[in-house]
């Protein structure tokens, strides 16, 4: 307020037109008005040479004015906007005229203090408040500048490629909101802080490069052009470029970009256009698509850029075609055709499960004298462990490794799915032991395909050593790993080790599921023991454990080969109750009603069976017939051994000598 006070005492001294008599100066009064007077028309200077001058111009000239400072114009015009409100605040009664004129009074000296030029002897003296006041509102205005340009710098780095790369990071990991944004401005913000730093080491330097090397002095103007004596010399980093040598160096440099800079394909206008929408009309399982591509070849005289440009329209149209297109070219001496090229096609068939079609691009790759290179194999193994082919991926997979090339997991699970598709799991296990060398860790579904394979095939003690192998490797058991143990211990017949393992895996946590119960059962049922399974079915129910439908399957099947009737009917109901009615129940009811010679209840069961023959197996037959001969049903055996071989089964040599006997004794065709 002070500082006021001693700003008005200075206005009161100023008469009421000092404004319209007193012209300020331009700069201060585009700051104060916001509006600059135009500049004075100047004539043109005089041109002088700067190549044959050789002293300074004599030619009469004004002096030159400052170039404008925009940091220096933009403080004022903050300063001087910021500092009216308190003067308006401080004066009410005074006018804009009065107002104007003292905001100059404090502008001119605030310039001259900044700029240190002389105030001259008409300049205003101010008091130390109003110096104070001064730089307050100026501090203000200098913080208000740094936060704009901070701001503005914010702004800048917010698109720069290194925060625009993080930030599409972040969205594809799933940042999304008011998260990401936060995370833009703290990366934009520390680009702008690191580029901070960098900027004060280079002053740094520059500032320690300036002391120790001071500006040299100013070089002569020339004042004529020298002349040349001999050859022209040109140095770039110690190198003299004008050697010869350096031309042949450019023509290598031409040539090596040739190969490495894509070619643009020629455009397709006239007939190849016409003759290229004939071929992407054609229908690729019909239609033959070589007549339009010899005119599109006529027309186009394409290279490989142009026949690559030709296969891509047509994969975008229809694959099968490209498939076929692809195939033609490879026979085609402009398209230039390489390994790539034919890996390409062999995995696109392999893919589309295609593998007639990878065989007939692998001949032809053969033909031409290109060996399979490692992708290639990779390809094979896959397409071939889909479709069953051992040998073949077995093959490819050695020749992968005779090549020093260490398999991935993805190729290994291939080769041990293959395997145990062709009931080898021994192999599966060598490979998954094998895996220890290569220093890749198997997975728990790698463990368990073999241990299933081992248990399906009753193999217990294999399938215990690669259980005892995963649980060496940091992997733990699982339910479905006990019931596979417990399953194989039941084809073996061997109850004493299922109950054992059954009990182990109550201790272990696991809640025993129907497929384990089952197992036990059937370990029973293999030696016989049936009050021994009841037993230990009575107690797991006192436990609160009742068996499920594959238990009761299982017991149905025992009780149809002990030609219990009711007792097998009673359970039947039983299963029935459960909500589920599988087709074990009426191919185990038709063995025992046909041995039992109940042919109403036998033909019951026969009938629902024709109707769902294609669910049937091999041994299901094989049952149905062998109790129909039992019986004496040898037409209904006859009738059942043929659906069996419809099916595309093979019978047994047992089922057919017992079909063809009872056929002879009933006065059969004989052979």
């Amino acid at each position: 307020m002070r500082a006021l006070v001693s700003l008005s005492r200075l206005a009161r001294r100023i008469p009421t037109s000092l404004a319209a008599v007193r012209a300020p100066a331009p700069l201060l009064l585009r700051h104060i008005h916001t509006d600059a007077p135009p500049p004075p028309p100047q004539d043109p200077p005089p041109f002088v040479s700067r190549i044959l001058e050789t002293e300074p111009s004599l030619a009469p000239s004004a002096e030159a004015e400052p170039e404008p400072d925009p940091f220096l114009d933009e403080f004022l015009a903050r300063f001087v906007a910021a500092f009216r409100p308190e003067l308006a605040a401080a004066f009410p009664d005074y006018d804009r005229a009065v107002l104007d004129e003292m905001l100059r009074l404090v502008a001119d000296a605030v310039m001259c203090r900044i700029t240190g030029a002389d105030p001259g002897p008409d300049a205003a003296e101010l008091s130390d408040d109003l110096w104070a006041a001064v730089w307050k509102v100026s501090a203000s205005v200098q913080e208000a500048m740094r936060r704009d340009q901070v701001r503005a710098d914010l702004r800048h780095y917010l698109h720069c490629d290194e925060v625009k790369e993080m930030t599409r990071f972040a969205v594809d990991v799933g940042i999304r909101g008011s998260m990401l944004r936060e995370l833009r401005f703290k990366w934009a913000r520390e680009k702008l802080d690191e580029v901070e730093f960098y900027r004060g080491l280079d002053d740094m330097r520059a500032k320690a490069e300036a002391t120790a090397n001071p500006a040299p002095a100013p070089v002569p103007r020339l004042t004529a052009l020298p002349k040349r004596k001999g050859e022209v010399k040109f140095t770039m980093y110690g190198l003299d470029m004008s050697d010869p040598k350096w031309a042949e160096v450019a023509e290598r440099e031409a040539e090596a970009e040739a190969h490495f800079v894509p070619q643009e394909a020629k455009p397709v206008e006239g007939k190849a256009k016409k003759a290229e929408e004939r071929l992407l009309s054609i229908d690729p399982r019909r239609g033959d698509p070589v007549p339009p591509m010899e005119e599109w070849k006529e027309e186009q005289r394409p290279k490989r850029v142009d026949w690559m440009a030709l296969l891509e329209r047509v994969k975008a149209h229809n694959v099968e075609l490209y498939l076929k297109v692809a195939e033609i070219l490879l026979a085609e001496e402009s398209f230039e055709a390489n390994i790539r090229d034919y890996s390409k096609l062999i995995d696109l068939h392999a893919k589309a499960n295609h593998v007639e079609g990878a065989e007939i691009i692998l001949g032809k790759m053969k033909e031409k004298g290109i060996a399979p290179d490692i992708l290639t194999s990779i390809t094979l193994v896959h397409m071939y462990s889909k479709a069953g082919n051992l040998d073949r991926a077995k093959e490819a997979f050695d020749f992968i490794r005779s090549e020093g090339f260490k398999p991935d997991l993805k190729l290994i699970s291939s080769m041990i799915k293959c395997y145990i598709s062709h009931g080898k799991p021994g192999e599966a296990d060598d490979l998954l032991k094998s895996m220890k060398d290569m220093d890749i860790k198997a997975t728990r579904e790698m463990y368990t395909d073999v241990i299933r394979a081992y248990a399906q095939q009753g193999m217990v003690n294999p399938a215990q050593n690669a259980l005892r192998a995963m649980h060496m490797s940091g992997i733990e058991s699982t339910p479905e790993l006990f019931t596979m143990s417990i399953e194989a211990y039941g084809r073996i017949g061997d109850p004493e080790n299922a109950c054992g393992l059954f009990q182990h895996m109550r201790r272990s946590g696991h809640e025993p599921d129907d497929s384990s119960i089952a197992g036990v059962v059937a370990a029973f049922m293999k030696k016989n023991q049936l009050d021994q399974a009841l037993l230990w079915l009575l107690s797991l129910e006192k436990e609160g454990l009742k068996p499920g439908v594959k238990t009761n399957l299982v017991l149905l099947d025992w009780l149809s080969m002990l030609q219990l009737v009711l007792e097998a009917e009673q359970l039947v109901q039983k299963i029935k109750q459960l909500g589920e009615e599988p087709i074990e129940i009426h191919v185990f009811l038709a063995d025992m009603y046909a041995k039992s010679r109940q042919e109403e209840k036998a033909c019951r069961s026969l009938k629902i069976l024709e109707e769902k023959k294609k669910l049937l197996k091999a041994d299901q037959f094989e049952r149905i017939i062998r109790g129909l001969l039992d019986g004496g049903f040898s037409d209904e055996a006859n009738k059942y051994y043929k659906m069996m071989k419809s099916c595309g089964f093979e019978p047994s040599e047992t089922i057919e000598v017992g079909v063809k006997a009872s056929l002879r004794m009933r006065g059969g065709p004989r052979r």
